[in-house]
């Protein structure tokens, strides 16, 4: 799963530490295998591996705390969230 929305990296750096804790502890009960964050100046993006897109949408919808997160990284706008299936090829690693 990708979620990409224009906003303010440092304010998810920002964040504190025990909600985002919390996030990730509900994230892992759910079926969360991975997850990361990534900046690039003016945008966030979260890359997570879940079974499927059902367990993650769950989890979403149990997450009130995100919105906080995005808030503190000023985001006025609607998430872009994609699915993608990681592809049988023999050169895959990590």
């Amino acid at each position: 799963m990708t979620l990409r929305v224009p906003g303010d990296p440092k304010g998810v750096e920002a964040t504190d530490p025990a909600i985002l804790q919390t996030v990730v502890d509900r994230g892992k009960a759910m079926g969360c295998l991975a997850h990361h964050f990534y900046g690039n100046g003016t945008e966030v993006l979260v890359i997570d591996e879940w079974p499927d897109e059902e367990s993650f949408r769950k989890f979403f919808d149990a997450s009130p705390e995100i919105k906080g997160v995005m808030d503190n990284a000023g985001v006025t706008s609607a998430p872009t969230i994609e699915f993608w299936r990681a592809l049988d090829t023999s050169d895959g690693f990590g």
